[in-house]
């Protein structure tokens, strides 16, 4: 069901001429793909977070980060951690 506001817009649009009337479209396209971009940027944002949770938890990515860990432990020795 359409709203009361949007069928008063839809009248006032057939009052616009032919010029108002493509740069009212040219506004409301450039609006959607402005808001189709951060929805996008939101939903890769979310899978992000989903994967990086995935790679968390998975046991082979724990056992290489600890194998690089101890690799590296000797140089966290060098007292440099500070900086």
């Amino acid at each position: 069901m359409l709203s009361s506001t949007l069928l008063e817009i839809d009248r006032l649009i057939d009052t616009l001429s032919p010029q108002e009337q493509l740069w009212l479209l040219e506004r409301i396209a450039k609006k959607v793909r402005q808001r189709t971009q951060v929805q996008d940027k939101f939903a890769d944002a979310k899978y992000m977070e989903t994967q990086l949770a995935a790679m968390a938890n998975d046991p082979h990515i724990q056992s290489e980060i600890a194998a690089i860990n101890e690799e590296f432990a000797v140089t966290e020795m060098d007292g440099m951690e500070n900086l």
